[in-house]
Formats: C-alpha cells, structure tokens, sequence
C-alpha cells in the first residue's frame, strides 16, 4: 500500500499543472515570480522534493545531442569525440563507455533498451555514419552498419521495440534515405524509396538532439525536416515503407531553419520544435502542435522564445511537455499551446520515461536530471 501511495502521488505531481510548475520553476527564472517561487518552495519541501534540474558531473566536455533516457537511475548519453556514457545511480556517477578507437567519430543519437542494451549512431557523409551496438552495458562494441555511399548522411534513430527500428538520412537521388533493422540492429537494410515522397529542394534533417525521428507504438513513425522554402513532417504508419508530408508552421526558407525535434504521446497528439539554430537570428515560431497525426500543424499561441532542438511529453500527462535548447528549458501545461521558460541552462536533447525519469543533455558534458 506504501508503494501504491507513492505511485498516487507521483502521478498527482506530474498530471497537477500547478505542482509542476512548481517543481519545474528554476532559481533565477524570473525575478518577479519571488512571491510565488516562495511558495512553490514550501510546497516543494512539505512533498520532500528536489525541484528543477539537477547537473550532474560527467567529467567530461563532450557535447552530449544522443540522449537514452531507461529509467530513473539509468540513463546512456552520447556525443562529441566518440563519447558515450552511462549511469546506474541516477547521475551520481557516470561510466564511460565510449565504443574503441571512436574518438573522431560524432555520435548524435543513441536508444538503449535497459542498462545492458544500446544503439548508438555516428553521423557525416559516406563511412562517418555508423550505427554501432553494445549488449554488455558498452564494455564492448559491434559496429553493425557503415555507410559506403558517399552521397548519405545520417541524422537520426528510432526504435518501435527492442527488435524493429529505422534510420534516417539526407536524401539520396531525391528522396530520404531510411535504413531498417529487424534484430534489434545487429543488422541494416536500405528500404526502398517508392513510398517516400520527393524532397525539397535544399531539403535535409537535423542531427541535432536523436528527435528528428521518433515513433509511436508498434508502426508510426515521423521525420522532420528543414533547410528548404516549407520545414515539413513526414510520416509513416508501416514502419517507414510509405511516408506522406504535411507543412509545419516552424521557420523555413534557409538551410538553417526548421523543424528539429518532434514528440508524440499517441498516434494523433504531437509537438514539434525548432526555428533557426544561429544564435543571433529569431526564432518567434519555434513550435506547433497536431491532433491527427501530423497530418496539420498549428503554430503554438505562445511558443518558446528562442530555437529549441528537442522535446518531449512528461510522464502519465495529456498536456505537459517540456522543450529544451541552447538558451533554456521550456514548459507547457496545456500540449503545446503556450510555453512558459523554467530554466536558462543550455541542453540539447531531453528524454522522459514512465517512472518520471527525466533527462536533459547538451554541451560542455551537461547532463541533468529532473528532481522530485
């Protein structure tokens, strides 16, 4: 009974939009909240809470874009000069994993399947992109993919379950380049492309958080793109054999600008995040949101107010959300509508899992996990 009133309480904390403001809200946010950050306090402490994110000491300057949220104590990163860590005592102390003679190697997207199990992906053009496999918690490596053509470039991984998962690259001869496994990665296949509409002109993907594709269930699946005149969002419901395209409502029309991230909680609900990734450039429409699929987006009323790169849906929640990127953590409580920022700390990636185990990763080896 002990347990299953923890459980209640959690839930409460999470699905209660004023809890989790509270929770969320970070020293510094906002000068003119003192009041209510006062009170927020209080009621942190009297529920025995930790609010807000926690950085933990990776030992390390690698900027983290690859981020496998497992659990609450678990969690793999992956980044720069071939960098992978993990951690079993919730960031307390981190492990480096890193694959052997990777160092030149830039990992931006890693998924695990429990503290034994990962794959992680290596991106650049012709043999730079990698897919590589550990089944020991990362004491060894198997390369299991390495792109000979020169004309691919790799972004993103997705997995559906601990056997089926894609990958996705820039498009070759027009189109996107999707690779699939059926093993859990051990091996790749390129899937055909009759089903995957034209690309854009200057069309491409994002490399920038392991989001720009994501699944939901056992066949969705959506890649976002950018760097054309319309950053759109495809969309696949057979495990990437057929795509369809919707326009986005995100910044468009430079190779820079776009959608980098998407999250759905179901097939139907979605967000999606970007704008231009230069720091001296505007974003002021840097989210949107769908309720049938991604088949329509619509611009969020109050977006974040800079780029973001990655995003996701908190635990046991129909509308809270969180969205990261290199100026700060944003919040919504109402599925994307409006945004609210919690936290001026820069992170790239961010991952949540069902036993509110929440994670945020990014430069300079930052690794943070969210207190309760």
């Amino acid at each position: 009974m002990k347990a299953m009133g923890n459980t209640r309480r959690l839930m409460a904390l999470v699905t209660g939009g004023a809890a989790l403001a509270a929770v969320l809200v970070a020293p510094g946010a906002h000068a003119a909240e003192a009041t209510e950050k006062k009170a927020a306090s209080r009621e942190t402490a009297a529920r025995g809470l930790l609010p807000g994110w926690k950085l933990t000491d990776t030992g390390t300057d690698a900027r983290f874009r690859g981020l496998a949220a497992v659990s609450r104590s678990t969690a793999w990163v992956a980044g720069s000069k071939g960098t992978v860590l993990r951690t079993s005592d919730g960031g307390r102390t981190w492990r480096d994993v890193s694959p052997p003679d990777a160092a030149e190697l830039e990992l931006r997207d890693i998924e695990a399947f429990d503290g034994r199990r990962a794959v992680a992906l290596a991106i650049g053009e012709g043999e730079a992109s990698r897919v590589l496999r550990t089944e020991d918690g990362g004491a060894t490596w198997t390369e299991s993919f390495r792109n000979t053509d020169p004309r691919a470039f790799f972004n993103c991984l997705t997995f559906f379950d601990s056997r089926h998962g894609l990958a996705a690259g820039d498009p070759v001869d027009g189109k996107f380049r999707v690779l699939s496994t059926a093993d859990g990665g051990r091996s790749w296949r390129v899937l055909p492309d009759a089903g995957m509409p034209a690309a854009l002109p200057g069309e491409a993907g994002f490399a920038a958080s392991g989001q720009c594709l994501v699944s939901s269930g056992a066949e969705d699946v959506w890649l976002t793109t950018g760097g054309a005149e319309t950053a759109r969002v495809l969309h696949s419901r057979d495990r990437g054999l057929t795509w369809t395209a919707s326009a986005s409502t995100l910044p468009a029309g430079d190779p820079a600008r776009g959608v980098f991230a998407v999250a759905f909680r179901d097939r139907a609900h979605g967000i999606a995040v970007g704008g231009d990734y230069r720091p001296d450039q505007a974003s002021p429409k840097a989210s949107a949101v769908t309720g049938d699929g991604g088949r329509s987006w619509r611009q969020s009323a109050t977006p974040p107010p800079a780029y973001r790169s990655g995003v996701t849906w908190l635990p046991y929640s129909r509308t809270a959300a969180l969205a990261v990127g290199p100026t700060g953590t944003d919040l919504t409580l109402n599925g994307g509508r409006t945004w609210r920022t919690v936290d001026t700390g820069s992170y790239d990636t961010v991952d949540c899992t069902p036993d509110l185990g929440c994670w945020a990763a990014g430069e300079k080896g930052r690794v943070a996990r969210l207190g309760f």
